[in-house]
């Protein structure tokens, strides 16, 4: 069985047999692998440590038939906050669940992995008010980066000026101006304010979005928009996503 390294993110972890583990990785350059770590659930394993959900990890895999096999795996960033803390855990899994459902084997993306690490590493230090809109502009920025870049600066529809009486249409991909709205496309207000802060979302970088200053009037907004963005375009129902929002937001 050929031998190749890995460094991957822990997007998930899933029971197989009675001590080994199925891991959903998320690859340096975007792709997602799906490995067995045998042995994992051992109690003295070494491995089931280090390979929780969060995780970066150096490792080694073998090639086998129908999954890969872990046989060595040395950590890069533990992001151990994310996993004490209720709050930030529920955060991360947002992350961990749209990386899950939107990586595909064999299709690389190498940005996502990056601005993923950017993200977990900010959630385990950022003021827990401050983790929501981190998790809204994670899922504004990966879904530009797939290619679902919403249109705010001109008509999803015809590409001309949107004028003052902003509309927003996720199947058209963006703000729509009044002659486009008459024609229907499943449009919802935005506010001027909500289309500047996801303007702002998306041109900061991660590190910067908790300085983004948002009313909560003005998050609702965003938040009601960043999840039919969302919706529309992610296809599986984001679990993760759900339940983080069901927590009093």
């Amino acid at each position: 069985m050929p031998a190749y390294p890995l460094r991957a993110l822990v997007l998930r972890k899933t029971k197989l047999g009675e001590t080994d583990l199925i891991l959903t990785l998320l690859a340096a350059d975007g792709h997602q692998v799906r490995a067995v770590a045998k042995g994992a659930r051992r109690s003295k394993s070494h491995l089931g440590a280090r390979v929780e959900p969060f995780s970066v990890l150096d490792l080694l895999l073998h090639t086998g038939r129908s999954l890969d096999i872990v046989t060595e795996a040395e950590t890069f960033a533990t992001h151990d906050a994310l996993r004490a803390d209720y709050d930030r855990t529920m955060a991360a899994s947002v992350v961990a669940d749209l990386l899950d459902k939107g990586s595909v084997e064999g299709q690389s993306e190498p940005q996502i992995f990056d601005m993923a690490l950017v993200t977990l590493d900010v959630m385990e230090t950022a003021p827990v008010e401050k983790l929501e809109p981190l998790v809204l502009a994670f899922l504004l920025k990966a879904l530009a980066m797939h290619g679902y870049r919403p249109s705010l600066d001109r008509c999803a529809a015809c590409g001309g000026e949107p004028g003052d009486g902003l509309a927003f249409s996720v199947e058209a991909g963006g703000v729509l101006c009044e002659s486009c709205l008459e024609e229907g496309n499943g449009a919802q207000s935005i506010t001027g304010a909500a289309r500047d802060a996801l303007r702002a979302m998306l041109r900061a970088k991660m590190a910067d979005v908790p300085q983004i200053e948002m009313t909560p009037a003005l998050l609702t907004e965003v938040r009601r928009l960043v999840r039919a963005y969302t919706g529309h375009h992610i296809p599986a129902r984001l679990r993760a996503l759900d339940f983080f929002m069901a927590q009093g937001r």
